[in-house]
């Protein structure tokens, strides 16, 4: 149990029987009448987002969320399997739960997985990673100076929109959380 002057970003708590990730919070003290705290809330599942308030004080269940960093190793052909680097101990992950995650992971890639009870609840990547382009249109020398985009496949297999000036083979940084190019690696 914990006290809603206690919530902070990613903590996952126990409404009901369910289970959903703190995402935004803000104490409110109006001047007339309780204080009380408004947050937006992540259903850990299905990702639906809901806001709620409670007043100030107010416990709320938290749930004992298992954060670990593990290596992702392979795809078993359904499953995603990942391996803890302290333990060595394997485990594998469905597809379901991996979600848009698997469209920016690579083998031998870090990656912090989400444990309640033994069951997998989300896999989280480092904000952005670094991939390479698989294929993209070969852009004009006229092109160069306009702010246009292009599509590009990644050696994952993602499709995301480049600048024209990109070529097959440029490593680019990609934002894991929507897919957006961030700029291009040396």
């Amino acid at each position: 149990m914990a006290s809603t002057n206690d919530l902070k970003n990613g903590l996952v708590l126990n409404l009901e029987g369910q289970l959903w990730t703190v995402v935004e919070f803000q104490h409110v003290k109006p001047g007339k009448g309780p204080a009380f705290v408004r947050t937006k809330l992540k259903h850990v599942l299905s990702g639906k987002v809901v806001d709620k308030t409670f007043n100030a004080g107010t416990k709320v269940e938290t749930a004992s969320v298992d954060k670990r960093n593990m290596q992702y190793l392979y795809n078993d052909g359904t499953d995603y399997v990942f391996m803890d680097g302290d333990t060595f101990d394997q485990i594998t992950v469905t597809p379901a739960v991996v979600g848009d995650a698997a469209k920016f992971m690579l083998e031998n890639q870090d990656a912090i997985v989400a444990r309640h009870e033994g069951n997998v609840l989300f896999i989280e990547l480092p904000a952005s990673v670094v991939l390479e382009i698989q294929y993209t249109e070969p852009g004009l020398q006229g092109d160069r100076s306009t702010g246009g985009t292009k599509p590009a496949t990644l050696e994952t297999g993602a499709e995301i929109g480049v600048p024209l000036f990109l070529n097959t083979g440029d490593k680019v940084k990609v934002d894991t959380r929507d897919g957006s190019y961030l700029g291009r690696v040396n």
